[in-house]
């Protein structure tokens, strides 16, 4: 990889100041005019020059978090393995500042009394900074002084080839950080970019290492493969490349698995937000599928679906009210497969999850190609329960007389 800092003048790139979120531009103008280095980094920064809207924007700088502090009032400092700013601007609206930060030398970390935060809290040039960054494509940075595009790393390069590349040796940087290797097949499948032929390699040297991330972070991990509509292709990847089992450990995908996961980001690309009970009830449903029938019970079919969702949910710290409704999509999805005429139908069509269990069945029908028939009945059925009242005119009660208050007797004084 090639150490020269290439420079993009502003003439030559497509990123303005008005893409750019108002408070951002604030952080950055405020560091700046107080002598410090302002930088937009990270995703924002490749999100831009492909035309696409940055989810968030974060800054980088050569101010430490205690000076970032000084200078905004709305700032908390997070974080003790890796000291951030936060800056908040009203409830929905934060914008993170983090210090360049450089990989510490050998004998630096032999000194270190605690070695992994010492190692994560060295300060030091933007160029040290873009190093220590997992992806070529993440460490482009925009020069609010002159609003330059700075690559430091060849990052350019592979976001016009449509290359994820790690920076440095695959092998060190996914031991630094194991949840790399499952970003690099989300940014693939994200982007529609290609994998840089070292990176499938030692995803399957490392993989097992992925079994020691917090299990916390690879929840919100787990999510934003939903929420950015790559759950079923990275899941389908990541199985090919023997990485699914360390994601999630215990889940053992089959083909249909893969199949509802693409339904489900297909929903989701159409505007339909994704919550996370449906999003279990979705990678787990072929499984619960495979082991009930038909003449179970409800009850029999409550403990299924419990059993199948406690590994999981116990693992990851799901709250029990997450469970509870994944659990109810899967009764309902019960109720609505086995068919119509049961009794207690009707009851059942009111019930808060029939309606959402009914896009479950959705899916799982577009998924197989089965069962399109009675999906199309039930869907007449839940229309007729939704169905607004009649408009006939009803006869107008009478209002009801008001009944007269009776004096009570007055004392007569006696003579």
């Amino acid at each position: 990889m090639s150490l020269s800092t290439t420079i993009i003048p502003r003439d030559e790139h497509n990123i303005s100041r008005s893409m750019i979120d108002e408070n951002c531009l604030k952080v950055l103008y405020r560091l700046r005019r107080n002598g410090f280095k302002a930088y937009l980094v990270g995703g924002s920064v490749r999100d831009l020059l492909l035309g696409r809207q940055p989810k968030d924007f974060d800054v980088g700088t050569d101010a430490t978090p205690e000076q970032v502090r000084k200078l905004f009032r709305n700032c908390r400092l997070v974080g003790r393995r890796f000291r951030l700013a936060h800056i908040m601007f009203g409830r929905n609206n934060l914008i993170e500042v983090a210090t360049f930060r450089r990989k510490p030398r050998t004998e630096e970390l032999d000194a270190a009394d605690n070695e992994r935060f010492f190692a994560e809290n060295l300060f030091g040039t933007p160029q040290q900074d873009a190093f220590r960054r997992d992806f070529t494509i993440n460490a482009l940075f925009y020069d609010i002084n002159n609003f330059s595009i700075i690559d430091h790393v060849g990052g350019l390069t592979d976001l016009k080839n449509g290359v994820i590349r790690v920076i440095g040796d695959p092998d060190e940087r996914f031991n630094e950080d194991p949840v790399r290797m499952l970003r690099a097949l989300e940014f693939s499948a994200r982007l529609g970019f290609s994998l840089h032929d070292d990176i499938p390699a030692a995803i399957e040297r490392n993989a097992a290492s992925l079994i020691g991330a917090a299990p916390a972070r690879m929840r919100e991990e787990i999510m934003e493969l939903f929420r950015h509509k790559v759950a079923g292709k990275v899941l389908q990847k990541a199985e090919h490349l023997h990485l699914a089992e360390f994601i999630i450990p215990g889940y053992a995908p089959q083909r249909a698995n893969f199949d509802l996961l693409r339904q489900l980001d297909i929903r989701t690309a159409s505007g339909v937000k994704v919550t996370e009970p449906f999003a279990l009830a979705v990678l787990y449903l072929p499984q619960f599928c495979a082991r009930c029938h038909n003449d179970m019970n409800i009850g029999e079919v409550h403990k299924l679906a419990t059993s199948q969702l406690s590994g999981h949910c116990r693992y990851f710290s799901i709250a029990s009210g997450i469970r509870h409704q994944a659990r109810e999509l899967f009764i309902a999805f019960f109720r609505l497969r086995r068919g119509r005429g049961r009794r207690g139908e009707q009851r059942f069509l009111r019930h808060p999850a029939a309606a959402e269990g009914l896009e479950l069945y959705r899916l799982w029908c577009a998924a197989t190609g089965s069962d399109k028939e009675l999906l199309e009945s039930w869907q007449l059925a839940m229309n007729d329960r939704e169905a607004p009242p009649s408009t006939a005119p009803t006869r107008k009660r009478r209002p009801r007389r008001r009944r007269r208050r009776r004096q009570p007797p007055q004392n007569v004084a006696k003579e």
